[in-house]
């Protein structure tokens, strides 16, 4: 497992077994890419980000990560790919599932939810711990290492 703190002062905890935290997880991060190139949401607040959210009730993880990445972005996505768990010691502390996706379709929608919609990104993020368009979420090392767990699972990025 690993720990280190987030770009907000948050105590961070990652591990890539699943159920490894007593805590349920009840929000997604989904790592997807379209055609070769990551498929990131413009937040409204927050700036550029992989999608993902909160699940709802009766849905299970892989359910929320399909809907939350098609609502942010109007990527469809069919199988997402279980990548790690991680713990933000917040006030309340929660667990966040990563899950891995590459969408097949990228449909056009009126409205984004609480985003912008989608922006394809064909750079890699090492660049952006300065770069203010990025979100804060794209910044920690949690997006970092599951890229790492990506490769060294073998899946092509």
């Amino acid at each position: 497992m690993e720990q280190f703190v987030d770009e907000n002062g948050k105590k961070v905890e990652l591990s890539f077994e699943k159920g490894r935290f007593e805590q349920e997880s009840y929000h997604v991060l989904v790592i997807c890419r379209y055609e070769g190139k990551w498929l990131l949401t413009r937040h409204k607040k927050r700036g550029l980000e992989f999608p993902g959210g909160k699940r709802e009730p009766g849905e299970t993880l892989e359910e929320t990560a399909i809907r939350e990445t098609f609502e942010e972005t109007g990527g469809m996505i069919k199988e997402p790919v279980f990548i790690g768990e991680y713990k933000v010691y917040d006030h309340p502390p929660f667990v966040k599932t990563i899950f891995f996706a590459e969408a097949e379709e990228l449909i056009k929608k009126e409205d984004y939810l609480e985003t912008k919609g989608s922006v394809l990104w064909g750079g890699d993020f090492s660049g952006i711990q300065d770069d203010s368009s990025f979100s804060f979420i794209m910044k920690d090392r949690v997006v970092e290492m599951a890229l790492q767990r990506l490769f060294h699972l073998g899946i092509t990025i």
